[in-house]
This record gives structure tokens, sequence and C-alpha cells, in this order.
């Protein structure tokens, strides 16, 4: 039988159990649009192609699922650059596909054209350019392979218009084989090494687990806490890790780092053996890289070969996939009894807790707004949130104790990633509460996409923590450069209240700390989307903190 191409495409997403994707319409992709129409799937349509490319984004970290998103040529394809950016930062399974000009067309500069594969070659987990219309439907079951598999990332499939329209001989969706010779993901851990792991770990006296995103990718955290538990070793996270282990467990340390706890911070300063699963020693955990864990011998546990000894040497490497190396690792350690070691770390947590400040004048503490919000959802919500000073309370003052239920922008850090991404969370997960929290800064660069959520009645609450800065620079600005605030005084803020009203979505505004609570429970008793404007104290900063270029245990703001 014989399909046009924009037909196999979509019958092969549809077999691939795709549900729903994200996109714009544009003048290459109308064939592909035509074909969706009475398809079944779920269209998105989102109001800005970077939207569409964090919805996907948010969609699959929520569901571990692959995200699709689906753009035109030209700048619709150049729209999509920061979201498949973000999402192969932070290792996030994803499918793009962008429309291009006719075959014939290509490299002559027509209308819309760009070379959107080379463009997103450096930033993407894989891409193609679809030259032969019998090649489209292995293509697409490939770059779902690619995405999901080994280290997971973002496939992008550029399409000229002429392939959606060809006429291709088909035998039905699913028909295909993926054959990849040269990808071979290494799965199960050398055994050997393995070993090696365990007899370290038992033999180590001030152990400790550093826990990342991997860890939630491939579903281990189950075996993360019995690893945890049964050879009584503390467990600290990055910050997309939150959550692979329960903060309110007697070992969690929670997120160590620039802006982690001073106790987690210490715990790896002078711990004699780290157990790294599923992290990559960014410098936002490492500090200064020569005086990281001077005492420690470490085990580095992850799926991408490239990330081991990558900045941090490593003494017992274990490629593969962290849930299959956890069971095998199982077999062989035992229980030690760690008892210093644990009452030391309980001291340091004593003398060392998270604290803030309660009073203020001119507005709200942003940290209080983040713990009502965690007993108001007791704990239960999926939150997602943009880059900034509101990021790193979220990550400090919500108790996450559950994976897929904190998102955000790690590598990248991208600005107007959560709004979007919580809009792809909540189509994931329709049965959760979602909660988008914000900064006034980032909420408006995509603030466009409240039509998205007006428009498909999408229930996600957002919380803007409002203080009239570019926060997490202005608190830089503050304490290396003299309170020269360049650049960061957000005057001009609109109403935003007014305009979520004017698109269609319930405001509110709340300026006393005695309002938030009730403001919560209005908010997520309504079974729309609500936007809370929270007025927070304007010059309030994120403690503790590791200054550039210092080592993790070099911390400022009164707390070590």
């Amino acid at each position: 039988m014989k399909k046009r191409g924009a037909q196999v495409l979509v019958e092969e997403l549809k077999h691939l159990g795709v549900d729903a994707m994200f996109g714009i319409p544009g003048g290459m992709v109308i064939p592909f649009f035509d074909a969706l129409y009475d398809s079944g799937l779920r269209l998105i349509l989102t109001r800005h192609e970077q939207g569409a490319a964090h919805m996907a984004d948010g969609f699959s970290r929520a569901t571990g699922r692959v995200g699709v998103c689906v753009a035109t040529s030209g700048p619709g394809a150049t729209n999509l650059v920061t979201g498949i950016a973000t999402a192969n930062f932070d290792s996030v399974p994803i499918v793009a596909i962008t429309g291009q000009v006719k075959s014939s067309a290509i490299g002559n500069d027509a209308f819309q054209e760009v070379d959107i594969t080379g463009i997103t070659r450096p930033i993407s987990k894989h891409n193609y350019l679809v030259r032969d219309p019998k090649n489209l439907a292995r293509t697409l079951h490939e770059a779902f392979h690619i995405a999901s598999t080994g280290r997971p990332g973002p496939v992008l499939i550029d399409v000229p218009v002429d392939i959606f329209t060809a006429e291709i001989e088909t035998d039905g969706p699913g028909k295909v084989e993926v054959n990849l010779p040269g990808y071979r993901p290494k799965r199960d851990g050398n055994v050997r090494q393995i070993r090696l792991a365990a007899e370290a770990i038992n033999a180590a006296e001030k152990p400790i687990i550093y826990a990342g995103g991997g860890v939630i990718i491939s579903g281990a955290s189950d075996l993360l806490a019995e690893l945890a538990h049964t050879a009584n070793v503390p467990v600290t996270t990055t910050l997309l890790g939150l959550g692979c282990f329960p903060e309110t467990d007697p070992l969690a340390l929670k997120m160590l780092g620039m802006h982690g706890t001073v106790y987690a911070n210490y715990a790896i300063q002078n711990s004699d053996l780290i157990i790294a699963v599923g992290a990559r020693f960014d410098d936002r955990v490492t500090g200064k890289i020569d005086t990281f864990a001077p005492h420690a011998k470490i085990i580095h546990i992850d799926i991408d070969p490239a990330s081991i000894s990558k900045s941090i040497r490593v003494d017992v490497p274990v490629v593969g996939d962290a849930k299959h190396i956890l069971e095998e690792l199982l077999r062989h350690v035992k229980p030690v009894d760690r008892s210093p070691w644990l009452a030391q770390i309980a001291e340091w947590k004593k003398k060392h807790p998270l604290v803030y400040d309660r009073t203020c004048v001119d507005g709200i503490m942003p940290q209080y707004v983040i713990e009502q919000i965690c007993a108001a959802t007791k704990g239960e919500a999926v939150i997602v949130t943009e880059v900034g000073q509101h990021q790193m309370w979220t990550a400090q003052w919500y108790t996450h104790t559950k994976p897929r239920h904190f998102i955000s922008s790690g590598g990248l850090g991208t600005m107007g990633f959560g709004f979007p991404a919580a809009i792809g969370a909540q189509i994931g997960r329709p049965e959760a509460i979602v909660f988008d929290i914000s900064g006034d800064g980032s909420f408006q660069m995509n603030i466009q996409e409240l039509a998205t959520i007006a428009a498909n009645k999408v229930p996600v609450k957002i919380a803007i923590l409002n203080n009239g800065f570019l926060g997490m620079v202005r608190q830089w600005q503050q304490l290396f450069y003299k309170k020269r605030y360049s650049g960061t005084v957000l005057k001009g803020n609109p109403d935003f209240v007014k305009v979520a009203e004017a698109y269609g979505v319930k405001g509110m505004r709340v300026t006393r700390p005695e309002e938030v609570r009730s403001a919560l429970d209005e908010a997520i008793a309504h079974p729309g989307p609500v936007l809370m404007d929270f007025i927070i104290c304007p010059e309030e900063n994120v403690f503790p903190m590791v200054p550039a270029g210092e080592a993790i245990d070099r911390m400022i703001g009164g707390m070590a």
C-alpha cells in the first residue's frame, strides 16, 4: 500500500506510543499538520517554538517517555535550539521534528532555509536530514531508540517538504528494524570493577553516596536506598538528583554544592570514599577542583564513559546502567557499623541547619512560600522551576521524597524553561498537582504560554516569587560587585494578575505571610490554571553559598 510521508510519520509516532506532541505549524510542515488533523494524536499548539521544546522536555522528565516537538523550517527550527540544548545538557530524551525546504532547493538559500542539522550537531545526541522517503519510518524508530537508550538525549529529524508529500510503499507501522552496529550502549557493568567497588565500600570508614539525575533516569531509586541502608552510607544528591533518595530519611544530606547544605559539603570534604552514581562532578558540585574531597577514593558509576574522569580523577570506574550495576553491587556489599561517621554527620546537621531570617518588612520571605507549597501539597506535587534564586530556594526548602517530582534546568540553566516544562509535565501526568515556581524575570521569557494553558485548560499552578530583580545576578552584584546593580532591576514589570486574567487564567496577588497558605489552598482547589504573584523581600539572598573558585566547604552566608 502507498501512503504519503506525512501519514507514514503520524502512524509510526502512534505505533511508538506517542499520544501528545507540542509545536507550531509553518509552510514546510503543513502536510504533516494536515495528517495530524484527524489522526487522534493530541497536538498542543504552543505560542513559541521554544515553549514547544521545553514542553516536550518537561513531559519526558515527568513521565520517563520520549517527548516530541515539531516546528517548521528556518526560524521555527532555530527557535527550538535553546530547548534542544537544555535537554542535551540534562540527558532528556526528546525527538524534535523540523520541516525543511524541498530537497532540490537545499543549499540555495531558499526562503526560510537553515542548516538545522549543522546548527544542532553540537547540542544534540544525534540528528538526521531525511533524503529518501523510504528511510522516513526507519529514521523515526532509530531516533526514538537513540534518544531513550544509553545516556538519553535529544534527536532532531529534519524532513524536507517533498518527503512529507512523497508516496511511500508501506506494510503498516512498526514494520522496520532498528540496526545500528556502531551504537551499542553498555548496560551491564564490568563484574570485576563492581567487586572492586564493593570491596572499597566494605572497607571505608567515612563513605558517602553522591547521587545524580542518572539514578532517576535508570529507575534505580529503590536500589540506591537499599544500598544506603544495607551499608549505612549517607546520601547527598545533585540538583537533578533531588527526589532519588527521600530527604525525610535519616541518612539524607539533601543537596550538595554551591547552594547545598553545609553538612553535605562537609561530609564530602571529609569522606574517605565517594560512591558517585549517575552524576558527572560538574563545577557547581566540586567548587575548586584541586581542593575537592582531598581524602576520598572515588567510585564512579555512569552509563556515559565520557563522563568518567572528565574533571575528577576516578579510582574505580564502572560503566553501565545504574540500575543493573546497583543490583550486582548489592550482592557483594556488607552491613558495616559506621556509628562514628554518622554521629559526626548528625553533629554537623545540628550545628549547621538550613535556616533563614523570618522577618521581612517589605514582602514575604521566599523560603516561607516554598515551605508552604510543600505543606499545602503534602510534598506530593510535581515541582517545576525556572532558573535563579527561586530555583535554589525550592531545592533547599521543598522536601523532595520521590523521583520525577522535581524538574529543573540544571546544566544549561535556562531561564524561561519552567513554565512550558510544567505544561508538558501536566500533559504527561494529568492526575498530578503541578507547580511552576518562577521568578518574575524568568516567567516573562515565555509568558505567552499563558494562552496555551488557557486554551487547553491545563491546570498548572504558577507561583511567581516577585522581587523586582533578576535575583541571582543581583545577589552576585551585591556580594562581589559593590551593589552595582547593572541590568538587574526589572523596571516596568507588568501586573501579572491582570496579564493572567487577560489570557483567561485565574490570577491572585499575595503580599503578606498570613495570606500565603489560604492562597495556595484556593489555587489547588481551583480546577483550572492559576497564577499567584507572591511579593517577596526584594534583596533576600540564597545562602549558604560557595563563591566561585572556592572549595565547597568555604561557604558564606553566616552558615559555616
